[in-house]
């Protein structure tokens, strides 16, 4: 059994905490490691990062892990650490990834990269003229209910493509007596928040991944709640959108059209559910589940208000059950990741795919303040 150094900075943050550290690096040391294609293993060897060394010191106790560290240099100067994690705010990424990548580190990072799509870039140019592997989360890709809706997809069973509807979101709350589930940066735009630039890099590659790249949007997004509490208390004024409407054009010709807030109520089964519509048959998956209703199943709806609607359309449908175990969507790519490093193993999540992320949340931006149709083009190292 050999270590692999890793660099977690961010890790005393929700999701460097529960989906990165606990529920994939943590996992991955318990199961034994990771175990390459020639037979070798590798245990992830990881120093916990961060600013508040009370939180490092409680969190290296509950994992048993035994190194965590205050500052970036120092880790970025041992040569046991070869890969940099950052799970940060938005707003500090760029820096802390420039010097890793100018220690020579490896780089897999939270997305998005930035809120800057030259800068990003720059650091996949960066990376990749070092000859260093760089990677970026895409956790949805790997979510039960999307690995089934993409299994049906390509068997054809759904026929042509039409259109594809989703609902993303849920009542995050404003601080105070009803503590925030999200932290106070998300809502302060100076800060690197939004959901546009949080979630519309999460919509690029899902859509890219089931479908096909995004060529057009068209966005109207807003700041429905103005004022929320930090974490210690105090009022501030959010700057940031929370809620965006918005409308893509796919290559092929497949229009989509998904709504993200942090401003609603659920009334699904999910906190995200997608609708897949096509001439065959259409599909509806969430993070989990994935019901299809084909052509032949499909009741005939005739529109009448002054009758009852006999139809039990929710009985029409028929769920896609399972037919393996799924694992953690984040330990998941980890593991691709870490054999990426290892023994060169595919990894097509790269920095490139950040920038492309990036680019739709800056045409979504752009959109939503100039009220109009952006064009989006494709990305290359030398866009």
């Amino acid at each position: 059994m050999q270590k692999i150094g890793i660099i977690m900075n961010g890790v005393t943050g929700r999701m460097g905490t529960n989906q990165h550290l606990e529920r994939s690096i943590v996992a991955i040391r318990r199961q034994g490691g990771v175990k390459l294609s020639d037979g070798r293993q590798f245990l992830p060897d990881p120093v916990l990062l961060g600013r508040n060394a009370d939180k490092l010191t409680e969190l290296a106790r509950r994992y048993e892990i035994d190194r965590w560290s205050t500052s970036l240099d120092e880790c970025l100067s041992d040569p046991e650490n070869i890969i940099y994690f950052d799970a940060q705010a938005t707003s500090l990424r760029p820096d802390a990834v420039r010097k890793a990548l100018a220690a020579g580190k490896h780089v897999y990072c939270e997305k998005p990269l930035g809120d800057d799509l030259e800068q990003a870039v720059e650091l996949a140019r960066i990376a990749t003229a070092a000859g260093l592997k760089h990677g970026i989360v895409q956790d949805k890709l790997f979510l039960p209910g999307l690995l089934k809706l993409k299994g049906l997809i390509q068997s054809g069973v759904l026929g042509r493509i039409l259109s594809v509807r989703g609902e993303f979101g849920y009542w995050v709350f404003e601080g105070g007596p009803q503590a925030a589930q999200r932290p106070s940066w998300n809502y302060r735009k100076e800060d690197g928040g939004g959901i546009i630039l949080d979630m519309f890099p999460h919509w690029q590659y899902v859509l890219d991944g089931l479908f096909s790249p995004i060529t057009a949007v068209s966005c109207l997004a807003a700041t429905h709640i103005p004022e929320r509490v930090d974490e210690k208390g105090a009022a501030y004024v959010a700057t940031a959108d929370d809620a965006a409407y918005a409308t893509f054009r796919l290559e092929g010709g497949v229009i989509v059209q998904l709504n993200s807030s942090w401003c609603t109520r659920v009334h699904r089964d999910e906190l995200l559910m997608l609708q897949v519509d096509g001439d065959q048959g259409s599909a509806v998956a969430g993070l989990r589940e994935c019901e299809i209703q084909l052509r032949a199943a499909t009741p005939r709806a005739q529109w009448n208000p002054d009758a009852p609607d006999e139809n039990k359309y929710l009985e029409g449908w028929q769920k896609i059950w399972a037919t393996e175990k799924y694992e953690n969507a984040f330990k998941i790519q980890w593991e691709m990741y870490l054999r990426h490093v290892l023994e060169d193993a595919p990894f097509p999540h790269d920095f490139l795919q950040a920038a492309r992320g990036i680019q739709v949340a800056q045409a979504g931006l752009r959109s939503w303040r100039e009220r109009k149709w952006e064009d989006i083009s494709p990305l290359t190292m030398e866009s």
